[in-house]
Order: C-alpha cells, then structure tokens, then sequence
C-alpha cells in the first residue's frame, strides 16, 4: 500500500504551496486501501493537470474518479481527466442529469452510478449514499489504519448531517472533517451550531476549505486550535488517528 492515510488538496480557492493556481473549486487526491483516488476536478482541467504536474502526479495514476455533485466547479475538469487516462472507474449519483450519465458509460472506464444507500467502492472506501439537498451530494467515507475520515465537495446536506451518517455507516466516531462546508453565506449563529455539532459528534480534526467561508474558517481555528488544519492547493495533510498531531 502507498503512504495510505495522506492525502493531497490539488484544486482549492484558497492558494497554498507557492507556483500552484488557486481558482474557485475543490479537488483532492487521496491514497488509500491501494487505490488512487480523485475526488472532484475543479473547476477548470488546464489548471487542474498543471498543478498535477507541478506536484509530480500523472493522471493516469488515478485508479478512481468520485465526483460529489453536479457543479461546475467539482466537475470542471472532468473531461480534462479522462482524456489523459479513459480507464479510470468514475463515480457518480442518481442526481446527477440522466444525459450526462448515459454518455459518461462511453467515456469511462467503469461507471459506478449511486444511489440512496451507501455503497462500498474499494476496502476501506465508501460513498454515504446520495443525500437530499439543493443539489443531491454523496460524500466520500475512509476507514483505514485506524482512522476514519469524511471528506465532502461541499457538504450541501451539512457537514454534521454528513459526518452522523459516516458515523452510522461504520459505526465508529469519524475523527476527520475535510472539504468544503458550505458556510459561506451562514451567520455567526449558524457557523456556532456547526461548529458545536462537529464538536458533540467528537469530531477529532477539521479541515474546512473551499465554500466554507472566511468567517467559518476562523470560528473553526478558535474552536479546534491546532486540530483545524489549513486547506490551500497543494497542501498534503497526513490522516493521523485522533490521539496523534498531524504531520
């Protein structure tokens, strides 16, 4: 298995290793469970190969392609990533439009199409399942090595709904929140009830980025300290278990 518990931010808004572009979107790849796995594209796929490229990683590595929900800038650079490597095994949900679907069959190494229920997509790796919001969103669910972890495009559903449902799954506390937590447009008393569910949950570490929102941001760094992690692109972020400081 390769370094399983890191994963690597390569599409953010937010900017982070010097020489990388940061537009509006979120990508990650994460190494788990001898998978590669690309989670969301971005917005744009030029961007998206070039800070590939900068950190060193072919996409034709990627042995799994999970797009979260059906928004330009967590699927912009989709046709970008299937040209270099047609392959890759892409997930997608129900939610998503019906024409899209039917053409992604051809273009496409394996279409795995979600439903309502989770879904196991390698040892270790699972979908939560589409859930109901504006629009439908699955998130993807990691537990490897002792550590469990949700990492969400942009948690349209809520980032505590998200995280309760993980839990259910595996019946486990998830001691990772990573990705976009939608707050952007939440007042004080909103981020307040996030951030104290997460907390209630016993959530270990965050990672809010993305669509989260500065003022969220900074309520999340006052509430976890040193347990809310930066995003940024290029930013690598080790999946420690809960009794040990992230590298």
């Amino acid at each position: 298995m390769t370094d399983p518990s890191r994963m690597t931010i390569l599409f953010d808004n937010y900017p982070g290793v010097p020489g990388l572009t940061s537009l509006w979107g979120f990508a990650a790849l994460i190494r788990v469970a001898d998978r590669t796995i690309l989670f969301d594209t971005g917005s744009n796929g030029r961007v998206l190969l070039k800070n590939m490229a900068a950190l060193d990683i072919a996409p034709e590595s990627v042995d799994l392609l999970f797009l979260s929900h059906p928004h330009w800038d967590h699927m912009g650079g989709l046709d970008s990533v299937l040209e270099m490597n047609p392959q890759a095994t892409l997930v997608v949900h129900e939610g998503f439009s019906k024409h899209l679907i039917n053409d992604l069959h051809g273009l496409c190494g394996e279409l795995v199409v979600v439903g309502t229920d989770p879904v196991a997509l390698a040892p270790g790796v699972f979908s939560t399942g589409m859930l109901d919001s504006d629009p439908p969103e699955h998130a993807m669910v990691i537990e490897a090595d002792g550590v469990t972890a949700v990492i969400s495009g942009c948690a349209h559903p809520g980032m505590e709904r998200i995280v309760e449902h993980a839990s259910r799954l595996l019946r486990k506390k998830i001691d990772w929140a990573i990705g976009g937590f939608h707050l952007m447009y939440s007042d004080a008393a909103g981020i307040d009830r996030a951030i104290r569910a997460l907390q209630d949950l016993e959530v270990a570490y965050v990672v809010p980025t993305h669509c989260t929102g500065d003022a969220a941001r900074d309520a999340f760094r006052h509430a976890f300290g040193a347990r809310c992690i930066d995003g940024g692109v290029g930013r690598e972020i080790g999946l420690v278990g809960r009794a040990t400081s992230p590298g």
